[in-house]
């Protein structure tokens, strides 16, 4: 509201200011100047007829036939108010230098220099009606970009939520099938790993609920998800993790790194010598950028099998959606391992 009414206070001064500098300087105008005060009144009805074929264009013409692709009777409209108000100024324009003799004297009737006068008042008339066009198509084109915008982020946003909610039954089912092929075999690490993925999935329905939250909290929940799977895992690996920030404030968006580690996880190769099952996770955070190494061993799989599923294509659509240019994936997938390279701007 504040910001109309500053836009209404702008075209009132820009109007008086006009209206002032025509009329308060030594200028003259078909004849009329202001030695016998007819410049004065000439302006006062001329710059009505300016300031009307402004806001013709501004709030009728412009919006309502122009923008709705009714361009040709847009023009044709414009034309007739144009030459309407330009013949109806050059009428008064007589009136005024008949009644105060402007060219008394001449040897040419006065209706004569109505011929150039329409020519002048034609020219300003056409540009005050162009500067309308131009200045509320600028505000429409302005107003469809902005709505545009908001639409797409609107868009982003509800694809962001249902790929988000997808996580959930994703990681659930995972979890669970976790702890179902540990019950019997080992009932203590089944009961670790129902903690770890109790405490995993409350930071997944409750606390990863914002767009962006702090690294340091992400980071554990890494941590934590890293460890449930380890133990999941037992000693048929070989793991090695490290994570390190410099910001723990920093902000993130939240399970953009569990759905590679978890790839790593399942996709492991199944050697007998545990030694030969290698994970390596690094997590590093400096000057605001984060980088996410990923490699596992895997078993040699059919050529068109490849790695992947909800997790990581849900992953990369966010990323492309969260960070636009702001990031670089590589995944390289080979006959006997696997590596993913993540690098985010937080900034």
């Amino acid at each position: 509201m504040n910001l109309r009414y500053g836009l209404i206070a702008l075209h009132i001064v820009f109007w008086v200011l006009n209206y002032l500098y025509i009329t308060s300087g030594n200028l003259g105008w078909n004849g009329f100047d202001n030695s016998n005060e007819t410049l004065s009144l000439a302006y006062t009805y001329g710059i009505v007829f300016n300031a009307a074929l402004f806001y013709i264009q501004v709030f009728w013409l412009v919006p309502r036939y122009y923008i709705r692709s009714k361009k040709g009777l847009f023009w044709l409209l414009s034309l007739l108010f144009l030459l309407l108000l330009t013949s109806i100024e050059t009428a008064l324009d007589l009136q005024v230098a008949a009644k105060f003799e402007v060219y008394k004297g001449s040897d040419f009737p006065l209706y004569i220099f109505a011929i150039p006068w329409f020519y002048h008042n034609v020219i300003f008339h056409t540009l005050y009606s162009l500067t309308g066009f131009f200045y509320q198509f600028f505000f429409e084109y302005r107003r469809a970009e902005n709505a545009k915008k908001e639409l797409l982020q609107e868009t982003h946003k509800s694809e962001l939520k249902y790929l988000k909610a997808q996580l959930n039954p994703h990681f659930l089912f995972n979890g669970i099938n976790s702890v179902y092929h540990l019950i019997g075999k080992n009932n203590p690490r089944a009961k670790e790993t129902l903690m770890q993925f109790s405490g995993l999935l409350r930071y997944q329905l409750y606390e990863s609920s914002e767009a962006f939250i702090r690294l340091e909290k992400e980071l554990d929940y890494v941590t934590q998800f890293i460890r449930m799977e380890a133990v999941r895992k037992g000693d048929d690996i070989d793991l090695s993790y490290h994570i390190n920030y410099e910001n723990a404030s920093q902000k993130i968006a939240p399970l953009l790194m569990t759905p590679f580690i978890e790839n790593a996880f399942k996709h492991v190769s199944h050697h007998d010598a545990s030694s030969e099952n290698k994970i390596s996770i690094n997590i590093a955070e400096m000057d605001q950028y984060l980088e996410l190494e990923v490699s596992n061993t895997c078993d040699a799989i059919p050529e068109k099998q490849g790695f992947g599923g909800v997790g990581l294509t849900n992953v990369k659509r966010r990323l492309e959606l969260l960070y636009p240019e702001k990031h670089q994936l590589e995944i390289v997938e080979m006959d006997s391992s696997f590596l993913v390279n993540l690098k985010i701007d937080l900034s």
